[in-house]
């Protein structure tokens, strides 16, 4: 283990978008309630091109159903990554962006649906299956994830649409998007059989 639980604390991840407003908040929200309160994982938010005073987006909280934070939005920069264990980005240019923020993120920033992806063809693998705790199973997943790489194929459809401002489909639709990939990750982390080994 490199970080998280590894270290004796909480494993920390990052989630991106753009401003921070509608799918990041959504994603922490959504992910600290699949993973619970006693969980040793911390969940954080941030954006790459925040406006000062926005607040998250209370339209996707309400199609969603969870609740996202209630707090201003945070600007990323490479501290803030680098303090990261694991960066979760919406879109490959976010991605792109975080890692030209802070090239030694490389190996641990992936996309939202890349990672949900990548983690599960790593969890057959005995360290994340044997990890103690939700923590250990995340930094265990995030370790082998990028030997994984390969083994997919990456696209467009790595990507999660910004629904801000265009209507109740898209909302429903980016929501629906997050959910589906957050729900992959924690069943990794909680190793709930049903969700990776069927």
């Amino acid at each position: 283990m490199t970080g998280g639980a590894g270290a004796g604390r909480d494993f920390r991840i990052l989630i991106l978008c753009a401003a921070n407003v509608c799918r990041s908040p959504l994603a922490e929200g959504l992910l600290r309630a699949e993973l619970g309160p006693g969980a040793d994982v911390h969940v954080t938010s941030a954006g790459l091109r925040v406006r000062a005073g926005d607040r998250a987006c209370t339209t996707m909280a309400a199609v969603a159903g969870v609740p996202v934070p209630d707090s201003t939005v945070r600007q990323v920069g490479p501290e803030l990554l680098r303090r990261a264990d694991l960066v979760l980005t919406m879109t490959r240019a976010q991605r792109a962006a975080a890692v030209n923020l802070a090239p030694a993120c490389v190996r641990r920033t992936f996309t939202l649906r890349e990672f949900a992806e990548l983690a599960a063809l790593a969890a057959g693998e005995p360290g994340p299956a044997e990890a103690r705790s939700p923590g250990w199973r995340l930094d265990a997943l995030a370790a082998a994830a990028p030997r994984f790489r390969a083994r997919r194929a990456a696209g467009v459809h790595d990507d999660i649409d910004d629904a801000h401002g265009h209507g109740a489909m898209a909302y429903a639709r980016t929501a629906g998007d997050v959910r589906r990939a957050v729900a992959g990750i924690a069943g990794l982390a909680l190793d709930t059989p049903a969700v990776h080994r069927g």
